[in-house]
């Protein structure tokens, strides 16, 4: 488009990120995408112009991995992550599976919890459970938009239950394979894990310090490297959420330069916290996988993932339970009182994109493509979101982020909006401020506070998996 066209909203005299540069310029924004893209001082907006001089402009950050099972609902879930300068989640959603629900009856009832309440846009994963029954409506749920499902190769004793073998997770992937989606694996030995936990409360080894030790680092590799061979068999993309150890991402790798289509995320509790941040928090970091020690070689190794671009994506595994009924895990960390399991899980998605910047920019130097690449475009890419959203291109959706590089923020879970009650960062200063967010072209956070309406979010149907980059 020329640059003498008028616009709906410029933002002008940002530094504006792409995956191979950053450059200042204007945008201009007419119906919702984005129209154009010149030099500095080049276009004119007929309702607003948002000068964002020496801000960051990246497009518009995705979390691609959260859960909220209706505990903090898609209402607060959205305004929890428009507060933290996210425009796009793709949360976990689950079928009734005790009810027979299938998977497009349950697609239809998690869009209608959507309609009239979310701020930002929303695309599904859902989680398959082990009831052979919900596979047949795979290819009715692509058809549906959502691409992606999920399956545990760990969680023995979690009902009903999710845990499943080799068969099943070869017969989605088939399906899934067949009809343009992707399988994502929680990529665990259950088995060994089962056993260690048993053996751990017979000896008396119950305490938070000893949740780590039940789940090693090979347990993980273990499945990462099984979950490669079922990958190759069916030929369906494949996914490894959550990565937290160096011989999963070895394997991984080596996959990869086999051109294998298997990809991965980590999180930032990964990167950042350790197995020994339990003797402060206790059960409230049981997280699954476990964290890692802090002398092992895992976090430099997913650091270094991030930089070479074997790791994909970050998400943030936001999956938080009642304070009160985490911390009963003090005395047995395996076991509440009556025999339930101490739930796994721990907030996150309010903290993702500025942990990510700042300790990535701000601390590492890495360059600012990498989060672009990690928050929006790779995200957009693999769930089937590109080139509609992740990219800061004419004709994609106006989503932006917009970073003042030259603040400093805490966080603090007072100034948070979840229901979790608790953040293991309390205190933590921060490099930067995201300061402002757009979701096609209207704001939708200012200086932290949503200004986006109930009901302007849309339900996003994916496309087919494209390779990240």
């Amino acid at each position: 488009m020329s640059n003498h066209g008028i616009f709906d909203t410029v933002i002008r005299g940002g530094r504006i990120v792409t995956l191979s540069d950053v450059a200042d310029g204007d945008i201009g924004i007419l119906d919702g995408v984005i129209a154009a893209i010149e030099a500095p001082g080049s276009l004119t907006a007929t309702a607003k112009t948002i000068d964002v001089s020496g801000k960051i402009v990246f497009p518009g950050l995705i979390d691609c991995h959260c859960h909220f099972r209706g505990w903090e609902d898609y209402g607060l879930a959205s305004r929890m992550a428009a507060a933290a300068g996210l425009t796009t989640i793709i949360p976990f959603a689950i079928t009734d599976t005790e009810n027979g629900e299938s998977l497009p009856d349950a697609i239809d009832r998690h869009r209608a919890q959507l309609e009239g309440s979310t701020v930002l846009d929303v695309a599904f994963h859902f989680q398959l459970g082990a009831d052979p029954r919900i596979l047949e409506g795979i290819p009715a749920a692509i058809k549906g938009g959502v691409r992606s499902f999920k399956m545990f190769m760990a969680y023995k004793t979690r009902r009903p239950p999710v845990m499943v073998g080799d068969e099943f997770i070869l017969r989605a992937m088939d399906l899934a394979g067949a009809n343009g989606g992707l399988i994502q694996l929680h990529c665990e030995n259950g088995e060994v894990i089962y056993y260690l936990e048993r053996q751990f409360q017979a000896e008396g080894r119950v305490k938070p310090t000893d949740f780590p030790d039940a789940a090693p680092p090979w347990v993980e590799g273990d499945a990462v490297q099984r979950a490669i061979t079922l990958a190759k068999t069916s030929g369906c993309p494949t996914y490894i959420v959550h990565l937290s150890t160096q011989v999963g991402l070895q394997a991984i790798s080596r996959a990869r330069a086999d051109g294998e289509r298997i990809w991965t995320e980590t999180c930032p509790q990964y990167l950042l916290l350790a197995a020994e941040d339990h003797e402060k928090w206790g059960p409230l970091l049981k997280i699954g996988p476990p964290l890692r020690p802090v002398n092992g070689p895992d976090r430099e190794a997913l650091w270094s993932g991030l930089e070479s671009g074997v790791i994909s994506c970050i998400g943030s595994d936001h999956s938080p339970h009642p304070k009160e009924i985490k911390e009963l895990g003090w005395d047995n960390i395996f076991d509440q009182a009556g025999g339930a399991p101490v739930p796994y899980g721990a907030p996150s998605i309010e903290t993702l994109a500025q942990l990510v910047y700042s300790k990535g920019v701000g601390e590492r130097a890495l360059p600012l493509p990498y989060v672009a690449r990690v928050l929006s475009e790779n995200p957009a890419r693999i769930f089937g979101l590109y080139p509609r959203k992740g990219v800061i291109q004419v004709g994609s959706d106006a989503d932006f982020t917009i970073v003042d590089p030259d603040q400093k923020t805490r966080i603090t879970e007072d100034s948070l909006l979840g229901k979790a009650g608790y953040t293991p960062y309390e205190g933590w200063e921060m490099d930067g401020a995201i300061t402002m967010s757009l979701l096609r072209g209207e704001v939708l956070m200012e200086n932290g506070q949503v200004v986006g309406n109930p009901g302007y979010g849309r339900f996003l149907e994916c496309g087919p998996p494209v390779d990240p980059v």
